[in-house]
């Protein structure tokens, strides 16, 4: 099968997959995975290892719309507030994951120390692809907004993956020398000093990539349209990671995310512009990213491990995680009910273990096998379970606030009211309904109020509704009654955003003392008049 027949297989498999998990109820990335595991070498066999890592940069390209998402979506204020929880958060639960699957394999499976801290550094990253997006919903939705709760785990998220992958390859350093798998002291205290030093680069190289970026953008005027923005902050985006890969003096997934956030500290609008284009990135970015993941899982491998594996997550997630949790939140102004949400929230894993669960297996270190084998079994158990359980109890576990709309891609759904009658100047209540429409992407109500739903007039209305609004979806309501209140009550129950209304029409009175003047004083819903031309 070529190219073009795999990337066409890969969309309209991955995407048919996830609609139809999303119909039953269930996260649409489980689908995604599934529709993976039967063309990977589990089932058909189309989309070979051989491919999949060919594949690896759309891979990197998801990951890159993920962080940027992430970026541009966090909040200054909320992380001022949030900073020391979102710190301890990056550090402490992988950490202490990490430490816990360390002593399960030593005592349980009877490996060395070194690769049981090899297995838990890969265990213990927490997954961008599942958190990010489900965090960026709860901020849209309003859900634990006023405390930061969100931003924590965003930043916390990114801090714990440029830590523990960090620690993955100074590990994995030490497995593969000849001196054998032995710890000094020395390699100890090199851990925290490199992380802490990639961590400060990757925010330093973000901020300066930000600050070339608006130069090139807003100052030298590179680019003329929002796609050329686009454009150029993508390909920049990719190269921070590319350069992180060949020198690794600073964490590129943290550059990244840097990235986004100072420019939407330093220039609202085109963050604004940029969170809406990373957005609809994300619908196809998400396609690749989680066909490709479930067609690297190894099943085979997993039919004599599960049971240890299935054992294994669980005490790291309720000991080890949740000491790190617990300690990242002490002295907070968490409540408990709020803590216990970082169970569902805070601890999905798929995009680093599969992004580094093979390499041990590839570079021939001892037990790889198993270590690929648990980090698949982390995605297929941890990854539906996240996405599902996290909108699932945020609404039991946090409380809802008011929406910031400059930190996140609000798009409330927005129902107008066209309110005509059967006289000239109803067409241009409804150009003008159609024009604001079409500007806020929005359904439409026409309200006629009639006695004679049959008469002629009444049928070239119709048309003419047809003609202005062809290409906007609405409905006709016809009810009976007096003219402003059934305006007003039925603006109400629909919930519709405002109400658009001639200034004269509707009987050609004028506007005090008519219809729209009684409109304007009862409706508690803003209210647009239109003018005769």
């Amino acid at each position: 099968m070529d190219f073009t027949a795999i990337v066409i297989v890969i969309l309209l498999g991955g995407f048919l997959g996830g609609k139809l998990l999303h119909r039953l109820g269930l996260p649409s990335l489980l689908g995604m995975i599934l529709v993976g595991l039967c063309l990977g070498g589990s089932g058909l066999n189309w989309l070979t290892l051989t491919l999949v890592e060919n594949l690896s940069g759309l891979r990197a390209i998801a990951v890159m719309v993920i962080l940027m998402r992430a970026g541009l979506g966090l909040d200054q204020d909320k992380l001022k507030q949030q900073g020391s929880v979102a710190i301890r958060l990056g550090i402490l639960p992988g950490l202490c994951e990490m430490l816990v699957v360390a002593v399960v394999t030593v005592y349980w499976f009877q490996w060395d120390w070194l690769t049981g801290l090899l297995l838990g550094s890969i265990l213990s990253a927490e997954s961008p692809a599942v958190i990010v997006p489900a965090m960026l919903k709860l901020k849209s939705q309003g859900w634990g907004v006023k405390k930061g709760i969100p931003d924590a785990i965003l930043t916390g998220s990114a801090l714990s993956d440029a830590v523990l992958l960090l620690i993955f390859s100074l590990l994995l350093s030490r497995l593969t020398q000849d001196t054998g798998p032995v710890l000094t002291g020395v390699a100890i205290a090199q851990i925290p000093l490199q992380a802490i030093g990639q961590i400060i680069g990757g925010v330093v190289v973000g901020w300066c990539t930000a600050k070339l970026l608006l130069y090139l953008l807003t100052i030298q005027k590179l680019t003329r349209t929002s796609l050329d923005d686009t454009l150029v902050t993508t390909c920049v985006a990719l190269g921070l990671i590319f350069i992180a890969h060949k020198l690794p003096y600073f964490s590129g997934y943290l550059a990244v995310m840097a990235l986004g956030f100072f420019l939407a500290q330093f220039d609202p609008p085109l963050a604004r512009q940029l969170r809406r284009s990373f957005n609809h990135f994300w619908a196809i970015a998400s396609i690749f990213l989680f066909v490709l993941l479930g067609a690297s899982i190894p099943v085979g491998i997993l039919q004599d491990i599960w049971l240890a594996g299935v054992g294994l997550l669980l005490i790291s997630l309720l000991c080890g995680r949740s000491i790190g949790w617990w300690l990242s939140t002490l002295g907070s102004n968490w409540t408990p009910q709020e803590k216990l949400f970082l169970l569902p929230g805070n601890s999905a894993k798929a995009t680093v273990q599969a992004a580094i669960g093979a390499i041990p297996f590839s570079m021939g270190i001892e037990h790889g096998d198993i270590i690929l084998a648990i980090a698949a079994l982390s995605i297929l158990i941890t990854a539906p379970l996240g996405a599902w359980a996290t909108p699932l109890t945020a609404p039991k576990l946090l409380t809802k606030d008011t929406i910031d709309p400059t930190k996140v891609l609000h798009s409330p759904n927005t129902t107008l009211l066209a309110a005509i009658d059967t006289s000239s100047f109803a067409i241009e209540i409804l150009k003008k309904t159609a024009d604001l429409a079409r500007r806020t992407d929005a359904k439409v109500i026409v309200l006629h109020v009639i006695n004679h739903p049959e008469s002629q007039a009444f049928q070239q209305l119709k048309q003419k509704t047809q003609q202005h609004l062809s290409d906007i979806p609405y409905i006709w309501l016809t009810p009976s009654g007096t003219i402003p209140e059934a305006i007003v009550e039925i603006a109400l129950t629909k919930q519709v955003t405002a109400i658009v209304i001639g200034k004269q029409g509707l009987g050609q009175r004028l506007l005090m003392g008519s219809v729209s003047q009684a409109v304007l004083e009862t409706s508690p819903i803003p209210v647009t008049v239109v003018a005769a031309p």
